[in-house]
């Protein structure tokens, strides 16, 4: 049976899935999305991203199809449809269709479409071994703090590290790592404590950096919120990188530098194992 879609309103099979060619996310990227995690059947942390879904919407005056609550109806849905119980719910939102124009109607209906995918996001290879990563310059806009559809750089990017043998890409701008490609950045120094770059218009918001933090407090671990070099990465203790699609995922290489032993480290097995626990008990 093929993977029921939701599209507008409608669920239906994802071959008789369709959107207008002068949709202005097709056309222009005009619109943004939301990834949430499902394990056991259910959404991870999906407060966190209807926050991020209401507040990007809000930041390109695009206004909400349909209440948080529908929406959710709607995911849960999809998960039932589908008979999804590992993987995760994608939800975009465009500004909706219109003869291509870069000026926009304020009276336009916006876009909904949804589905879901099957992955493995509790014991994947990357989780278990830890991955290699690539290191790019981000050659993104300046508002990487709303999750739109104009994804070209982090594709570009992610392929370059495929090219060289690596599982993913973290980006550097004026010195210093931004984020993952998909995923917010983290290293651990020598006395343990965990860095990561502030929140700000220069990164995305992490729904799992959120959760993963909280656990890492409850854990007496220090943080330090500040941007950290490539340097620093290479001289880490432990690295690795979060999102909803990878939860904690160890880095073990950055860019053809071995971190540390080569191998996850055990705050990071830390973390990993507590954020599971975590979302599974949901």
């Amino acid at each position: 049976m093929s993977r029921i879609v939701y599209v507008n309103g409608a669920y239906v099979p994802e071959e008789e899935a369709k959107i207008s060619v002068f949709d202005r996310g097709f056309v222009f990227g005009d619109g943004i999305y939301e990834v949430s995690a499902v394990i056991d059947g259910k959404l991870v942390d999906n407060d966190a991203h209807m926050a991020r879904l209401g507040r990007s919407l809000k930041m390109i005056d695009v206004p909400a199809p349909m209440s948080d609550e529908d929406i959710i109806a709607m995911q849960n849905e999809l998960i039932k449809r589908n008979n999804l119980t590992e993987g995760v719910v994608y939800m975009q939102i465009t500004r909706g269709a219109a003869d291509r124009d870069f000026v926009y109607s304020k009276d336009m209906t916006p876009s909904l479409v949804a589905y879901t995918q099957v992955k493995n996001l509790t014991a994947s290879a990357a989780q278990k071994n830890g991955i290699a990563i690539h290191v790019v310059e981000d050659i993104r806009w300046q508002r990487r703090d709303i999750k739109t559809v104009m994804l070209l750089a982090q594709v570009l990017a992610k392929q370059e590290a495929t090219a060289h043998g690596c599982q993913d890409a973290w980006m550097q701008e004026d010195g210093y790592i931004t984020e993952g490609a998909s995923s917010s950045a983290f290293i651990i120094t020598e006395d343990g404590t965990l860095i990561v770059r502030p929140n700000s218009n220069a990164i995305l918001p992490g729904c799992t950096r959120i959760a993963m933090l909280k656990i890492a407090e409850e854990q007496n671990l220090k943080v330090e919120d500040r941007r950290f070099t490539l340097e620093e990465a290479f001289k880490a203790k432990e690295a690795f990188q979060t999102s909803a699609s990878g939860f904690v995922t160890p880095v073990v290489k950055i860019a053809g530098t071995v971190i540390a032993d080569g191998k996850p480290g055990p705050i990071t097995r830390s973390l990993q194992e507590k954020y599971i626990e975590v979302a599974k008990a949901v």
